[in-house]
Order: C-alpha cells, then structure tokens, then sequence
C-alpha cells in the first residue's frame, strides 16, 4: 500500500477546463450535452492523441495505476458522508470518502451503487459526481473521472423514481421494436448524463438459451441471437448518441450457464462453432454500432482457453478473440473483481495482474483497492507488466473520456436535472413503450379481458418482490391501484414467494367475495408453494389470471391456468401496462423472445419464440 499524498498542484490539463472557463461545479460549462458520435473504431485526431499522450507522460506510476480502477465507495456526498457511510468506506476501503479514495489512490472512474447509498435521488446524484469530478481536478494531473453504474432498467436498475424507468431487456425483446430500444436507451442516457454519469454498464449482449439461467435471465434481450444483437446495436446508438458510454457485457457471452458468477465459477461448454452462431452476433453487432466499452465475463470457456481460467484472466479470450479476431479497438473493463467467480482460483492479488495481461483496460471494484493497487505496481516494477502497454490501456481509457466529454466538460447542473430526469414526455414514453411489450401466453375460452361489468371486484395476490431501484411496489399494490384507476374495484394481498397454507386460506376466502384474481408468481419451480396457491385460487371456479413478473416460464408449472401472461420484470411501469391489458385497455401484442418448454418434458417446446396471443 502506498501513503497518502496530498495532490493539491494545479496544472494546466484539459481535466480543469471547465474550471478554467469559470464553470464551478454544478454549473455546466457548455449550455447543453454534448453529443461525441465517434467510436473506438474512428482513429483519433493527431492533436488529441498527442494530447492525451503528454497527460499519460505527466502521471507517477502511482498515478497511472490508479487510472485503470473503477472503484465503489458509500455516501452520498463526495466529501461529507453521513457518519456510518465514513465508518464504512473507512473499514473497506481505508480513507473516509470519495475525495480521499481520489487523492490516495487516483481512480480513474467511480461506480455506483444504491445499496452504497450513491443514488439517493436525481439531485443529490448531481452534486455527487460534481463532487467526484471536482476531487479530480484537485490532483498533481488532474483527470476527469468516468462516473457509471448498472442501469439496465428492469430487474437491475440502481437510480429509481423520479427518474424515468423503462421496461428491462427481455421485455423489450417482447416488443422487438429496435426504435423503442433506442428511444429507451436514448431518454435513459440523456437522464444518467444530466446526473453526472457518463457510462451505463448496458445493453446486456448475452443471448439467454438456458432457462435456468439464475444470473442473466429477463437480463437478455431473448434467445434469438439475430434478434438480441439487433436490439444491442440500437441501445448502443441510443446511450451514446446521448454522450453516455455503453457496455456490452458479459463477454464472450454469460447466457448459457446454470451457475451464477457472482458466488461461483461458471462454465459454458459451447464449440468455437456455437459461440460464433450463438453468442458471438450481439457482440459483434455492439462493435460495427461503435460501442465505446465491453465487460467481461467470469466464467470459463474450455474450447477457447485449455487453461480453464476465467474469460477476464485468458489472453486467448480477450486478446485472441475480442481484440484480434472480432477487432475491437475499445476499452475493455472487467465484471467486479468482488465476484467469487474471479477470485477463486488466483486470489485478490493475482487477478489484477492476470486481468491486465490478458487485455482488459479496466479494473471494476477490486475487493480490497489497496491489494489490488499495489499489486499491480509491483508486477509494473518486476517487468510482468510493462509500461508501453499500461500506456496503451491509459491512452484507451482516455479517448473514451475525450469522446465523452469529459475533458471540455466533466460538471453538470441542477437545472439539467430539472430539465431532464423524469420528465413527463420520458414518463409517457417509457408507458407507452412497456405497452408494447406485455406478453399473453394463454387464453383458453377468452378469460380475457377483464371486463369492468363482470369481474368489477378484483383481488390481486401473489409475490411481492422487492423494487430493482429500491423506488415503487410492491407489486400487489401497484397492479390493485391500476386496476382501481381502469374502473375495478381491487384489493391487494401479499402472499409471498413461498405461501404457507395460512395465505393460501387467506387469499381462497378473499376470492370468495370477489369477482376474479389477478396472481403475481415469480419463477414457480415443480415444488413451488406458488402452485398451490394458484391452484387453490382456479378451485374457486373464478377468473383467475395468472402474471409471470420475472422469467416467463411459471406458466409451464401451470398447466390448469386458462389465463398466462408475462411482463418479465416487476418495476412498476411494466406492471401497469400489465394491468391496462389485463383490463382490455391495451391489446397484447408482446411476443416470446424466449421459448417456454414443458415442465414434464424438457426437450419438448410448449411455446415457440414468436409466441404471443392478442384480442
């Protein structure tokens, strides 16, 4: 580890311009976004090259290092954190804020997190990265930080309400509209840079062709290669057409694994042959749409590394692969080095190491910073690592900074967020697109739609899942106050993951007084209390429809439900437009990105991709 420096010189660095032209933070430089089209793959200017070539030249080893870690910390506040937010980032990370994390270790970018207390609100995330960007300008080199985060909308979104929410992935594969992933991607990027935050850690480029998949999932676009790589591209022209890098991740492709990376060590057992058909399109389709960045996987690929290391350690993977064979010029960052996927073979000071040399650019959220730092100086200063190449890695991480802005105009506004975050034309937008993604799987005898005049009174039961963005829910109640809004008469009732008989009592007797049920399930397995509770429900002989909120898949566990739909996440604008078609205000038109096979038969296809019934 090595001590702590007070880095208060000023230098002229283009880091400081928005200081230099008089712009404090929070007060944006320039009078709207900027919108920097180039890509990876467009050659940069001499001048800027030259540039940034004179800032690399400036940086201590110590400094370069710290350019290539992306790193969390708590609080909300870069400088003033509340006082377990300090005892926190104290015990993990040994400095008590953002600023300090700056100043003693140089991070080249921040990451955030909602569960470390980052994203609180639109607002205070502004002042945050104003915050971050300021401790930048503070260093001997001053160098603007790349603020990100993973905001892939649906089950993974860090910033909530009153940002603008769009539905996730695969239920935007539902739709198979490329404009409205591009409209989404767009309006989310325009919102994330009003707030500071020039990466977004998305589209997820995995093709999703196992439906035990505990990790990826509704995360995936769907399971048709083509048709996840074409909603890729479009979410990649969208996020940074709107000045924000975007990330495809996981590479070479995570979607076909039964083990979840973040606790174990995964193993995809395709072909060269497969992955080119099955998992290489979306990447490839990320890269010809000009993708500034790529994230890569913790799992392992016998067929392209004999070694079985992991993809973010193997050489053959991201430089045989990524670099030389598909071409890509971009920055590659790893998935956090906190997974266990990662850490389980080499450890928290070896895998740095073993990152850099296989081709990644960025280290994403080392466990322990100091380990990792001085890991990797030390493989610097014993000749495993070289200098030539941390400068290539620096000069990438740089361009992207260059065409994002960052370097004119690292500061944001107060008004920008006003003007942009949740607004209600992105509001109405993001309603408006989920309504084209709700999926109706089965409607034996025309259960529905509900109809105002015959099943007024609704009782809604099931899961309630905690809000993705800690924003909206549960579930039960926002699906009963839609209803209560379309002219039902709707009650909720929460019976969990796992009902006991208690609920399911419960919720058969509250059916007894009503007209019809909406349940909520969420990936209901042979064994699943959920099917009881369904069952139990259909007993009553009362309408009863059924409303996958995560995988679509329940309604194979389901074979006596006559009414089957999928909305694919639980946030509460996919829920809505759940409720406007289960009320017949919206016709389905969703259609399977994904196949649902049999329950007692595996092999077997219940429905097809494309499957999808309408009124």
């Amino acid at each position: 580890m090595h001590s702590r420096r007070t880095l208060l010189t000023s230098a002229a660095a283009a880091a400081a311009a928005a200081c230099a032209t008089g712009a404090a933070p929070g007060q944006a430089a320039g009078a709207t976004i900027g919108r920097q089209l180039t890509s990876p793959s467009t050659a940069p200017t001499p001048d800027t090259e030259g540039r940034l070539r004179r800032l690399i030249s400036r940086m201590a080893p110590e400094e370069k290092v710290g350019q290539l870690l992306v790193m969390r910390f708590y609080g909300h506040s870069a400088t003033d954190p509340d006082p377990a937010d300090v005892e926190a980032n104290q015990k993990e990370i040994g400095v008590a804020n953002a600023a300090e994390l700056i100043a003693k270790y140089h991070v080249g970018g921040i990451i955030y997190f909602g569960w470390a207390h980052n994203t609180r609100e639109p607002h205070q995330i502004a002042d945050l990265s104003n915050g971050i960007q300021k401790a930048g300008a503070a260093q001997r080199v001053p160098v603007p930080l790349l603020i990100s985060t993973d905001q892939e909308h649906g089950i993974v979104t860090r910033i909530g309400a009153p940002a603008t929410l769009f539905p996730g992935a695969m239920a935007l594969g539902a739709s198979g509209s490329r404009e409205d992933a591009r409209t989404a991607a767009r309006i989310a990027g325009e919102e994330l840079y009003a707030m500071g935050i020039r990466q977004d850690y998305a589209p997820d480029a995995d093709v999703n062709v196992n439906a035990a998949n505990p990790v990826i999932g509704v995360r995936s676009f769907g399971a048709d290669p083509q048709a996840v790589a074409r909603l890729v591209a479009a979410e990649v022209k969208g996020y940074q057409g709107a000045g924000v890098a975007a990330c495809a991740k996981h590479f070479p492709g995570h979607g076909d694994t039964d083990t979840d990376s973040h606790v174990g060590l995964p193993y995809i057992h395709h072909s060269a042959e497969e992955w080119a058909r099955l998992d290489a399109p979306p990447f490839q389709a990320a890269i010809a749409a000009g993708i500034d960045s790529i994230m890569t996987a913790h799992i392992v690929v016998p067929s392209f590394d004999a070694s079985e290391d992991p993809a973010t350690l193997s050489r053959p993977i991201l430089t045989g692969i990524l670099r030389e064979r598909l071409g890509y010029n971009g920055v590659v960052v790893t998935d956090s080095l906190g997974m266990e996927g990662v850490r389980v073979k080499y450890g928290d000071a070896r895998a740095p190491v073993l990152a850099l040399k296989a081709g990644v650019d960025q280290l994403l959220n080392p466990p322990d910073i100091a380990v990792a730092h001085g890991a990797v100086l030390k493989a610097l200063q014993e000749g495993e690592l070289s200098w030539p190449d941390i400068d290539a890695k620096l000069l990438r991480i740089l361009l992207l900074k260059d065409r994002r802005g960052l370097f004119t105009n690292p500061y944001t506004t107060q008004e920008a967020v006003d003007r942009v975050v949740g607004v209600r034309r992105h509001l109405d937008t993001a309603d408006r697109i989920a309504d084209r993604t709700t999926t109706l799987l089965r409607n034996t005898d025309g259960v529905l739609p509900l109809s105002r005049r015959r099943e007024r009174k609704v009782l809604v039961a099931g899961v309630d899942a905690a809000a993705p963005s800690g924003t909206g829910g549960p579930p039960t109640t926002v699906l009963a106050n839609t209803f209560g809004e379309l002219g039902f008469t709707a009650t909720a009732l929460s019976t969990g993951l796992m009902p006991t008989q208690t609920l399911i009592d419960q919720a058969v007797e509250a059916l007894r007084e009503r007209d019809a049920a909406v349940v909520t399930t969420y990936n209901v397995t042979a064994d699943s209390p959920q099917r009881q509770l369904v069952s139990a429900l259909l007993a009553t002989g009362k309408p009863v429809v059924q409303l996958a909120v995560r995988n679509p898949y329940d309604i194979a566990q389901l074979d006596d439900v006559r009414a089957g739909l999928a909305s694919y996440s639980w946030t509460d604008v996919e829920l809505r437009a759940a409720a406007r078609v289960i009320a017949g205000q919206r016709k389905p038109t969703g259609r399977l990105p994904v196949p649902v096979m049999r329950a007692d038969a595996p092999g077997t296809v219940l429905y097809p991709i494309g499957h999808g019934l309408t009124y």
